[in-house]
């Protein structure tokens, strides 16, 4: 399928990038690298999102070396057997895709950077997170870890400039072609979801997983590369767990079922909720979505450009708490109260991630993309709501870019 986008969207981000960081003239960048999932086998490859965003390839171990107006890939020296099982990395699509006309592989490239890096006192990159996230326990990709090793090497004593923050600044607010991306992994989701639970198809289901496995091959057959990240299709109880990905329980009819699902679209993703009910929903039931669907449409009041998302997050969990309190849940507006039944933030920053960049003590700006998921857990019901839509910020208020997918529970 046709990408939206071209050379010039990656050579306007680079150029972006230089205006931005005038401390250096020379700019290295790596892709990420493949990563063991057991024996010889790796997992399919992810690229790192600014890597993607300045060049557009999609290979591991490629580098990026901005030197003054000189731009360069250095690509990575492939044997036989390698370019046998994995393929050769292809000089000329890169040149195409990048707009970059200098790419030098294996030794080559090497000694260019080499001597680039001895001859500066300065270097900007992406500084490599920590090799272990402990908070969301994973690990990081060495890639970056490598990159910086190396020019330690070359040169102890190179001031490494970090430029994380003028990446986040420029692709916090979204360029046509992305808004074009985004709207069409949403689109893709929607159906998707809708075609999935048509009443005549709802009925047929007995497992979680069958209805993951049809959101996969819809996400597929619409032209999406797959599912932005793993999907969750939790029914009862477990979706009151935040991040459940087993997706393999005996639905029960009696119970609600939460999907929180999003097609990824030329790097791009959606991040898509929606509750249903597999028959007519109780009272309660009804009650909680009803509190679910009040606190988006406050969300959505509430967004605009100027506001600044921590604050408006204190306004939302306020709103969540009044909700609680009047379903019977909470009898106090203390913050762990609220906070035991509506545990995850109401909005975050969409892109080249369902989960992207952004500034929470910045004020949004047009062009800007959210995510506005409020929600409802009550454990001791067996009950869960959520529902979430994408919305992009405009001189006025909000374009709810998800609007044609039903919220309706039943």
């Amino acid at each position: 399928m046709e990408s939206p986008f071209n050379k010039n969207f990656f050579s306007q981000n680079r150029t972006e990038l230089r205006k931005r960081c005038i401390e250096t003239s020379l700019f290295v960048f790596t892709a990420n690298g493949l990563l063991q999932r057991g024996a010889e086998m790796a997992f399919t490859f992810a690229q790192d999102a600014n890597f993607w965003y300045l060049t557009g390839i999609e290979d591991p171990d490629v580098l990026l070396i901005m030197d003054g107006d000189e731009e360069y890939l250095l690509m990575p020296a492939r044997d036989t057997i390698r370019e046998t099982f994995d393929g050769v990395l292809e000089v000329d699509s890169a040149q195409s895709v990048s707009g970059i006309s200098n790419i030098l592989v294996g030794k080559e490239g090497e000694d260019l950077l080499d001597s680039l890096l001895a001859a500066t006192k300065s270097v900007a990159t992406i500084e490599p997170a920590p090799a272990y996230l402990e908070h969301f326990g994973v690990y990081s990709n060495p890639a970056r870890a490598q990159l910086q090793m190396r020019m330690r090497k070359i040169s102890k004593n190179i001031n490494v400039i970090d430029v994380s923050k003028h990446l986040r600044t420029m692709r916090c607010v979204k360029q046509e072609p992305e808004i074009q991306a985004i709207q069409k992994a949403i689109d893709i989701t929607n159906k998707a979801i809708s075609d999935a639970m048509k009443p005549s198809t709802r009925k047929t289901y007995t497992y979680e997983n069958e209805i993951e496995g049809e959101l996969t091959c819809s996400f597929r057959r619409l032209g999406a590369a797959g599912h932005a990240f793993d999907p969750i299709v939790a029914g009862g109880k477990r979706a009151c767990t935040m991040h459940y990905f087993a997706n393999d329980h005996r639905l029960n009819r009696d119970e609600l079922i939460v999907f929180d699902v999003g097609a990824e679209y030329n790097h791009y993703a959606a991040d898509i909720a929606r509750t249903f009910s597999f028959s007519p929903p109780s009272k309660r039931q009804k009650e909680v979505h009803a509190a679910v669907i009040d606190a988006q449409q406050y969300a959505f009041k509430l967004l605009k450009p100027g506001v600044i998302l921590r604050e408006y997050e204190k306004e939302m969990e306020k709103f969540l708490g009044s909700q609680l309190n009047k379903l019977g849940v909470i009898n106090s507006m203390e913050r762990n109260d609220i906070r035991k039944y509506f545990p995850h933030a109401t909005s975050h920053f969409l892109g080249l991630y369902a989960h992207d960049t952004g500034d929470h003590d910045a004020p949004l700006e047009p062009g800007m993309v959210l995510a506005v998921e409020p929600g409802i857990y009550i454990p001791e019901e067996s009950l869960g709501v959520r529902i979430e839509d994408n919305v992009l910020i405009t001189e006025n208020g909000i374009d709810i870019l998800s609007n044609s997918l039903s919220r309706a529970l039943y």
